[in-house]
C-alpha cells in the first residue's frame, strides 16, 4: 500500500488528505484560528461541581465551560494540583526540579469529585475532545505527551509497551532501554513505530518531551486561568508523527513555510525519508490535481455509489448513524446468497473508508443485505474487522445481529467532517413541490389586478424563460387575454436568472415594483 499526504494551504487555514493507493481515507480542516484541538494543555479554574454527575465544569476560555469527569481526573490529580500551584507561584530562573517533585498518594477509583475538586482550585487539563455541537470540550487530568516512539505521562514511574509489538524478547528489549534512559516522575509508553529503534533513536525522542515538559513548566509561571499551556503541533506533522511508515512515499505541499517545517519534521524523526516531501508549484489547484476534488463530491453525499453499480444511503440523526445498503444492478451469479455476499464484502470496505473520511463517532449501525448463512454473516463480520484496522480510532465491531444489523462504535474525538453536496432547490425550497401552472397563473394576474387598481401603468412582468413560454405561447396568449381585461398592454419578459416559480413587476420607468 502506497500513502501520500496532500497539504492545501488557504487563507482560511490547512487542508490535509490522506490517500491510501490514490483513494481518499482521511480528510482534516485546520482552521488559522483553531484552539481547543486535542492535545492541547490548559490551565484551567473549576467552575462548578455537579455531584449528580460527579463531574465539574472549568473555564478555559471557551464559550462554554469544559466537562471534567471524575473518571478522567488521573489517579495522581492531588500531584497535578499541587504540581500547577508550584509552577505558577515559581520564580526561580531555571524552574524547580521535577525529578525531585514529591508525588501525592492516588485518588481512590470511586471517590466524589467534590473531595478532589473541593475547592474549586486552578488545575492544568489536557483536551480529550474538542468541542462538539452545544457541548464545551472535554478535559482530563491524565496528562500525556505524546513522541514519534514515545509516550510520556508526568507523575508516576510505569513503563508500559505496545501490545501491537507481538514479539515478546522485542518487548523486553524495549523495556530495558527505556529503563535504563528514563527520567524520576516520569512513566513512558513505548509506541508500535518503535519497533526495532535502537537506544540512541529512543532517547533523542524521550529527550524532546521532557524539553516539552520544561516548556509547559515555564508557561505555568505567573500564568493566570484560562490560558493556553502548550499547543499541540499542527495537524500535518501529528498525523506524519502517528502514521509515517514505510508505506509513504509522497508528502506535496503547496506552501513555503509548511514545506520548510514538514521537510524540518521528516529530517528529525525520519532522516532516510526527508526526500519524499516535495513543494508544489503547478499553477492549477493542488487538491484538484491530485483528483481530491472530485472524490470528496463523489463521496460525502447522501447517496454514495460503489463501482458495482452498488450504492450505499447514509443517514444522521442525533443518536446515531445509519447506513443501508442497497445492491442496486450487480449480479455476478444466478445465486442470491453469492450476490448478497460480493455485494455486501464491497460495502463493507467503502463503509471503512467512509467512517475515517468523515470521521463519523457514536453508534453506527449498517443494515447489510440479507444473508442466511451463518458462514457468511461470519465471513462479512471478519472482513469489516480488517477493513477497519488501518482506523486509527478507537473502535468496537459487533457481529450481525437476528435482525441481520451490524453495529460499530467509533470514538468521536471532534465534529464530524460534513462537506455538503447538493443545495436547496430555490424553486420548492427543499420539499420537492412547486405551485402548479394554474395557481402560478391565478397568483400573478392576481397581483397585476391589485397594481392596475393602484393606478400602475406600462406594467411589464419578468419571468423564468419556461414560464415566459407559458405566458407567450398561441395567438390567443395569457399575456393578451390580460392586455384586453385591463385595457392597457401589457409585457412580458425572460430573464434566465429566475427560477421556474420567480416574477417580478417593473413600471414604465423599468423600477421594480415591490409588492
Amino acid at each position: 500500500m502506497t500513502k501520500e499526504l496532500i497539504i492545501n494551504t488557504t487563507p482560511q487555514g490547512v487542508e490535509i488528505a490522506l490517500l491510501e493507493d490514490k483513494k481518499l481515507v482521511e480528510l482534516h480542516n485546520e482552521k488559522a484560528d483553531a484552539n481547543f484541538a486535542v492535545g492541547d494543555v490548559y490551565l484551567g479554574k473549576v467552575k462548578k461541581l455537579i455531584p449528580g454527575l460527579n463531574a465539574a465544569f472549568v473555564d478555559i476560555g471557551f464559550e462554554k465551560d469544559a466537562f471534567l469527569h471524575y473518571t478522567d481526573l488521573s489517579p495522581y490529580v492531588k500531584s497535578i494540583l499541587k504540581f500547577t500551584n508550584i509552577a505558577i507561584n515559581d520564580h526561580s530562573e531555571k524552574g524547580f526540579d521535577f525529578g525531585k517533585f514529591p508525588v501525592e498518594p492516588e485518588i481512590v477509583k470511586t471517590g466524589k469529585i467534590a473531595e478532589v475538586l473541593g475547592g474549586k482550585p486552578n488545575v492544568l487539563v489536557q483536551i480529550l475532545k474538542e468541542p462538539i455541537a452545544a457541548k464545551g470540550p472535554r478535559l482530563s487530568c491524565e496528562l500525556s505527551l505524546p513522541g514519534r516512539y514515545v509516550v510520556i505521562t508526568p507523575f508516576n514511574n510505569i513503563i508500559a509497551v505496545s501490545r501491537k509489538i507481538h514479539s515478546s524478547e522485542e518487548r523486553k528489549r524495549l523495556h530495558k532501554i527505556v529503563e535504563s534512559v528514563r527520567t524520576k516522575n516520569f512513566g513512558v509508553i513505548v509506541r508500535t513505530a518503535a519497533e526495532g529503534k535502537n537506544t540512541a533513536e529512543l532517547h533523542e525522542d524521550l529527550l524532546s518531551l521532557l524539553n516539552t515538559w520544561k516548556t509547559i513548566q515555564a508557561n505555568l509561571k505567573g500564568a493566570v486561568p484560562p490560558s493556553k499551556i502548550l499547543s499541540e503541533q499542527g495537524k500535518a506533522n501529528s498525523m506524519l508523527r502517528d502514521l509515517l511508515n514505510e508505506d509513504f512515499n509522497r508528502i506535496v505541499v503547496n506552501d513555503k513555510n509548511i514545506f520548510t517545517e514538514t521537510k524540518s519534521y521528516i529530517q528529525r524523526i525520519a532522516p532516510e525519508k526527508v526526500e519524499i516531501v516535495s513543494l508544489y508549484n503547478n499553477s492549477a489547484p493542488i487538491f484538484d490535481s491530485f483528483g481530491i476534488t472530485k472524490q470528496v463530491k463523489a463521496a460525502f453525499g447522501k447517496t454514495v455509489n460503489l463501482p458495482s453499480g452498488a450504492y450505499l444511503i447514509i443517514e444522521h440523526t442525533e443518536a446515531l448513524h445509519v447506513i443501508d445498503v442497497n445492491s442496486g444492478y450487480k449480479s455476478v451469479s444466478n445465486n442470491q446468497e453469492e450476490n448478497a455476499l460480493e455485494t455486501n464484502l464491497e460495502a463493507a470496505e467503502e463503509i471503512a473508508r467512509q467512517l475515517r473520511l468523515r470521521d463519523l463517532g457514536g453508534i453506527i449501525v449498517v443494515d447489510f443485505i440479507d444473508m442466511k448463512l451463518m458462514e457468511n454473516k461470519k465471513r462479512l463480520a471478519d472482513a469489516m474487522e480488517q477493513f477497519m484496522r488501518t482506523d486509527r480510532a478507537k473502535h468496537a465491531v459487533l457481529q450481525i445481529s437476528k435482525f441481520g444489523l451490524m453495529q460499530i462504535t467509533r470514538q468521536r474525538m471532534k465534529p464530524e467532517m460534513n462537506i455538503n453536496t447538493s443545495e436547496i432547490c430555490p424553486s420548492c425550497s427543499g420539499t420537492g413541490k412547486i405551485s402548479s401552472s394554474l395557481i402560478l397563473e391565478d397568483e400573478i394576474e392576481k397581483n397585476l389586478s391589485y397594481l392596475i387598481m393602484q393606478k400602475h401603468t406600462g406594467l411589464t412582468i419578468h419571468v423564468n424563460p419556461i414560464l415566459y413560454t407559458f405566458l407567450t405561447s398561441g395567438f390567443i396568449s395569457k399575456r393578451r387575454k390580460w392586455s384586453w381585461k385591463y385595457k392597457q398592454k401589457i409585457k412580458v419578459v425572460a430573464n434566465s436568472n429566475y427560477h421556474l416559480t420567480e416574477f417580478h413587476f417593473f413600471d414604465n420607468s423599468d423600477e421594480e415594483i415591490k409588492l
